[in-house]
């Protein structure tokens, strides 16, 4: 019960920020707004956040969170290469229209300079656990190649997640983060399909461990 318990309360407060970011602003929300928002306390907050930068990171919280919500309403007889990119339409969806793109940006950066853990690239994450089983079920059904790993499969993944997100950022958001990506993700993911060419030949592949 105190795990849950714990879980709860840090969801709460990251629930609370990011809501708070995106209807004022990073500047205008202070800490004593997040803790009232939240229902938590002054102690509770900074027992998990050292101050509001701290919050900057769980933006992979809140991303792994869309995930778990989507995959407890996903068709389970979808095709797996096409629950991916119901994953990542969806995904997209929530960050057009409730992530502020300043914030984006700003974790987006955090992550480059950054000399301790890179949230992002986290293997423990929901969204890489998630990704791994849907990537596995995909070859065990016949429908994603196997003979390249599922871990590549993922990580192919996340990077062109990554890169879409990043030149979303670059370009200030001028255009349409979803409807870009619902052309360009399975045109860069279609070679992991049962039977398409294989997309690594030639080309070498970094460590799994890296995805």
């Amino acid at each position: 019960m105190a795990k849950k318990s714990t879980r709860n309360t840090r969801g709460k407060i990251i629930d609370a920020a990011w809501k708070l970011f995106y209807r004022q602003g990073y500047d205008d929300t202070t800490v004593e707004e997040i803790i009232e928002g939240s229902g938590t306390s002054r102690g509770s907050f900074y027992h998990y956040f050292p101050g509001k930068d701290g919050l900057l990171s769980t933006l992979a919280d809140v991303f792994d969170q869309k995930y778990e919500e989507l995959m407890e309403n996903i068709d389970p007889e979808m095709d797996r290469f096409d629950q991916l990119m119901y994953l990542n339409r969806e995904l997209f969806a929530m960050i057009e229209s409730a992530i502020s793109l300043d914030l984006l940006a700003r974790l987006y950066s955090s992550q480059l300079v950054t000399r301790g853990d890179k949230s992002l690239l986290d293997q423990g994450r929901t969204y890489y656990k998630l990704l791994r089983q849907i990537a596995l079920q995909g070859q065990a059904r016949g429908e994603l190649r196997t003979d390249v790993t599922a871990n590549e499969v993922v990580r192919a993944y996340a990077l062109c997640e990554r890169a879409l997100i990043y030149d979303w950022c670059l370009s200030g958001g001028d255009w349409s983060l979803t409807q870009y990506a619902r052309t360009m993700m399975p045109m860069f993911l279609q070679g992991f399909r049962a039977g398409a060419p294989c997309p690594y030949r030639g080309i070498p592949c970094a460590p799994d461990k890296t995805l």
